[in-house]
């Protein structure tokens, strides 16, 4: 176990089997030696800057069935809602005197939101704000879309792959959605230009050791400039309602393996961790994570984008508050850095 930390830590490329050895390795103690690792990494690269990031959810209707999400298709309990434009620029400003420069617009797969509705939503954000970054969190579109997107003034797209065995993939969603779609898409924002982020689920439904080797070989291969992962967290209306939740352990432990393969990623202390443990977030950056994406989103609807059950969306995880997420990171010593905060590859 000590060799493959050493391999990992000193830059190696590992072999699906080493990483089911990883994975499996898994002990307290070698958890406590990784997370030291990581979070030094993460101070050598990032300093003591955590990267923050305003998420505005702007739409939660969605045309795909899949079956761990909240705001499925055939979900009828859920209040649907679209922000228009004339909603969406309100919270950039209030998000920009507080000090964000990047407004990560994220939402459903709605057909409504066409590429030309959206093209006209991110230039006029950039004519707004030139020194923000915009990063779209919108799902599967077609290689012309997301040029048009791009060249309208988009920076960075987040399409979390949740697993890269396609067995796996085809447990989690219905038969329309396909994993090699889903990498092509993937492949497809990379060659644009755009600054990419792929991620997955820890603790899904079906999910074993084997599948989450595959997704670190996969990481290991596309070399992503963002990585999101975070614990499964059951949503009530799914099918998925009675599946087990995954473990704060195991996602901080793949946290602080994954900044260790890929030292330079850009590695969020997601939401769902501090869904699952009210320190979860800290825990997160003293494994490797150095991004928080606080909730811009207008106060009306924040309780309706509804992915899991018991998201937070209130104290420091509302954009607000970022007094008291400065407080918290101090704690940590850490500090919130204000500027787009780019991957180091750009």
């Amino acid at each position: 176990m000590d060799k493959l930390i050493n391999w990992l830590s000193s830059g190696e490329m590992l072999t699906k089997s080493e990483f089911k050895d990883l994975i499996d390795g898994y002990t307290p103690e070698n958890a406590e030696k990784l997370a030291f690792l990581a979070n030094n990494k993460r101070q050598q690269i990032f300093s003591n800057n955590i990267y923050i990031r305003g998420l505005i959810e702007f739409t939660n209707y969605c045309k795909n069935n899949c079956y761990y999400c909240g705001i499925r298709r055939d979900n009828k309990n859920v209040s649907r809602y679209r922000l228009t434009k004339e909603d969406i620029l309100p919270c950039c400003d209030k998000g920009y005197k507080l000090g964000f420069r990047t407004f990560v617009l994220q939402g459903g797969e709605d057909n409504f939101f066409t590429d030309d509705k959206l093209c006209e939503i991110i230039s006029e954000i950039k004519n707004l704000y030139p020194d923000c970054a915009v990063t779209l969190s919108i799902g599967e579109r077609t290689l012309e879309s997301y040029q048009k997107l791009f060249n309208a003034g988009a920076d960075r797209y987040l399409l979390r792959h949740e697993t890269a065995n396609d067995k796996h993939y085809s447990s989690l969603h219905p038969r329309e959605l396909t994993l090699s779609n889903r990498i092509k898409c993937l492949e497809n924002l990379k060659s644009i230009g755009y600054q990419v982020g792929c991620g997955f689920m820890v603790g899904s439904p079906n999910q074993t050791n084997e599948f989450l080797a595959e997704d670190l070989y996969f990481l290991q291969q596309f070399r992503p400039h963002m990585v999101g992962i975070g614990p499964f967290i059951p949503q009530k209306d799914t099918p998925f309602a009675n599946q087990t939740a995954g473990t704060l352990e195991k996602t901080l432990y793949l946290l602080s393996i994954i900044r260790l393969m890929l030292p330079d990623v850009l590695l969020p202390a997601t939401t769902a961790l501090g869904t699952i443990h009210p320190k979860g977030r800290e825990m997160g950056i003293l494994s490797g994570a150095n991004v928080i994406m606080p909730n811009l989103s207008p106060e009306i609807v924040r309780g309706k984008y509804t992915l899991y059950d018991n998201k937070l969306y209130t104290g420091d995880e509302a954009a607000e508050n970022l007094k008291l997420l400065r407080e918290k990171l101090k704690t940590i010593n850490c500090k919130v850095y204000i500027g787009r905060g780019d991957s180091p590859k750009i």
